[in-house]
């Protein structure tokens, strides 16, 4: 009996200072993604819209600064520095690019041709039309997030609206 437990001691002294296992050693720090967020407008005009985005990152678990950075870009209304931010975008080596707009859209989706960083959109019209994606099953590319067919939609409403309004009769 006293064999069994001094080879149970020493078994246990051994494992209590054996070098840990590479699978029980200190994790590495999770990397911080970079997200870049490509703007049409102004950053005032959507500051509400940000917020709303940054509190779903939160709710996610994503907090800027711990493990998220966000790199804004804003063209303030010129369409024609899109192509230039998005490029920077690119070369910041963002994780991803999220974007409003056809415009936005086109430009993030240019810029990562060479360099397939995931573009998600929002608020954007008909982005088979925009030629963003090819087609609405299969998106394919690096592009998804959401299209509206606002064009479309006004017909449809405009013919419901006419059925259902009784004919005035003039007196």
């Amino acid at each position: 009996m006293n064999q069994r437990r001094r080879r149970q001691f020493l078994i246990a002294a051994g494992a209590l200072l054996a070098p840990p296992l590479p699978g029980f050693a200190q994790q590495p720090a999770a990397a911080i993604r970079r997200i870049g967020f490509l703007g049409v407008s102004t950053p005032t005009a959507w500051t509400p819209r940000v917020d709303a985005f940054r509190a779903g990152l939160r709710d996610l678990g994503y907090v800027e600064g711990k493990n998220i950075v966000i790199e804004f870009r804003f063209a303030q209304g010129q369409y024609d520095r899109l192509p230039e931010l998005a490029a920077e975008l690119v070369r910041l080596k963002v994780d991803v690019i999220v974007t409003h707009s056809a415009p936005g859209a086109l430009a993030a989706k240019h810029a990562t041709a060479t360099n397939p960083i995931p573009v998600v959109m929002t608020n954007v019209g008909d982005a088979v039309g925009w030629g963003i994606v090819p087609g609405l099953a299969r998106p394919g590319g690096n592009v998804t997030g959401d299209t509206f067919f606002v064009t479309e939609l006004v017909a449809k409403r405009l013919e419901v609206l006419k059925d259902a309004v009784p004919r005035v009769r003039r007196v």
